[in-house]
């Protein structure tokens, strides 16, 4: 019987404990501290057992089963399979299940995860722009920091670069080598379980490092907080002919080092993470990246936009836009102002390409007045609503519960402030989407 722990993504509950030993248990795990080892060790037996001829198998055959179905599927596998392994598979299943969003599904159903390996991966597309990236700096080797299930560590080796992955953690490291593996990779990358502050990287053209940001409630926010923290690895960048730090995309400003070129990248408009770039010969540079593209828009220093009457187009900026400070970047590039000082919405009298932010026509302002704006869309028989909001209170599934929206037509509402006044401005996606080349 295998038993393989949370850790893993998988759980076997073990046999029922009498309940006059319970207690005693209790205590002596307790005094002992061992569940946390005891936990790793079954979640790396558990692991290997997938990787055995029986283990493929069940992988094989449980492949796609729909959440309804695990239970007389798993009834059914254990009449013949132990009951620990079938749950491993089907863990392992809706794992891979999960990751086709980040990885695609050619690569997800053949690698391994783990629930945070799913959870705090690189998206494919990231990586595999970072990789890139790399290659034309005329990077050759990459000592890969805090490699987690080595999802970064496959898009540089499909680079053509060879890596040295490293991670602490027994099972997540297994899982990096076997991913490696399975994916054709592993004679570019060489995946060590060891502690990352004591790996030698002097041997490599450049250092990426991607330090835990979660902890045991959640989200880490303070960068030195990090795991290891973000003062080390800079430090460890600063040691390197080139380097790469993920972090967070809600990193302020002023903690980025002034040696770092900072980059915020999105991906299909959502932002996705920062990167402090170090050997890249812009330190102090900022920049947002797009993708699929990419499209780079690199800060030139332009003073704040202007505040100005609202035109015939609003602008939305792509959120990693707003993230690196260069919303005046785009204001300039389309001759536009700002509706308000501290509200990153671009207004323009004319329709002008830029991939950096979505066009919208603008049909009606109103101040803020729900009684006003359920006439308007009653009126215009709006039915499909979209309601976006910055620097407003009101949620928008509140507002659309408020209005009812009825009828063929659609429209956008925008919930905002103009020169400081709460403001609504109704109107649709421009006809002519912008599109444009890299700046």
């Amino acid at each position: 019987m295998y038993y393989i722990s949370h850790a893993a993504g998988f759980w076997q509950a073990p046999a029922p404990v009498p309940a006059r030993h319970r207690r005693r248990r209790r205590t002596v795990h307790r005094l002992a501290h061992n569940e946390p080892v005891n936990d790793q060790l079954s979640a790396l037996q558990g692991f290997h057992a997938l990787r055995t001829d029986e283990g493929r198998a069940l992988l094989d055959e449980v492949r796609g089963t729909a959440p309804a179905d695990e239970l007389a599927v798993a009834t059914r596998l254990r009449r013949t399979h132990p009951a620990g392994l079938v749950s491993a598979a089907l863990g392992q299943a809706r794992l891979r299940q999960r990751a086709e969003a980040k990885f695609g599904a050619g690569d997800a159903r053949r690698m391994f995860f783990t629930p945070n390996g799913v959870e705090q991966s690189t998206r494919a597309s990231v990586a595999a722009y970072r990789a890139e990236r790399m290659r034309a700096l005329g990077v050759t080797s990459v000592a890969d920091l805090c490699c987690g299930i080595g999802g970064d560590a496959l898009a540089l080796a499909r680079a053509g670069i060879r890596v040295l992955a490293v991670d602490r953690d027994p099972l997540t490291a297994a899982v990096a080598r076997a991913n490696a593996g399975v994916l054709g990779l592993g004679d570019l990358i060489e995946v060590r379980e060891a502690d990352v502050t004591e790996v030698d990287t002097a041997g490599y053209d450049a250092v990426f490092a991607d330090p835990a940001r979660r902890g045991g409630r959640g989200r880490v926010f303070d960068p030195e907080a990090y795991s290891p923290p973000l003062s080390w690895a800079v430090a460890a960048a600063l040691a390197a002919p080139r380097a790469a730090l993920k972090i967070a995309p809600g990193i302020p400003h002023e903690a980025v080092p002034a040696e770092a070129e900072a980059e915020w990248i999105s991906d299909g408009g959502d932002v996705k993470e920062a990167v402090l770039w170090f050997g890249t010969g812009a330190p102090g540079g900022v920049r947002a990246t797009l993708l699929p593209g990419p499209r780079t828009l690199r800060g030139r220093g332009l003073p704040y936009p202007a505040v100005r009457p609202p035109g015939r187009y609003l602008y939305e900026p792509d959120g990693a836009v707003i993230r690196a400070h260069l919303v005046a970047e785009v204001a300039e590039e389309l001759d536009g102002g700002l509706l308000d000082e501290t509200i990153a919405y671009v207004t323009a009298d004319a329709l002008r390409p830029t991939p950096y932010a979505t066009a919208y026509e603008i049909t009606d302002r109103m101040p803020f007045n729900v009684k006003k704006l359920k006439a308007l869309l009653r009126e215009r028989g709006v039915g499909n609503l979209t309601v976006k909001k910055r620097g407003s209170a009101v949620e928008p599934e509140e507002l659309r519960r408020k209005v009812k929206p009825q009828g063929p037509h659609s429209a956008t509402v925008f919930m905002t402030r103009v020169a400081g006044a709460p403001t609504m401005l109704i109107g649709h996606p421009a006809t002519d989407r912008p599109s444009g080349t890299t700046v």
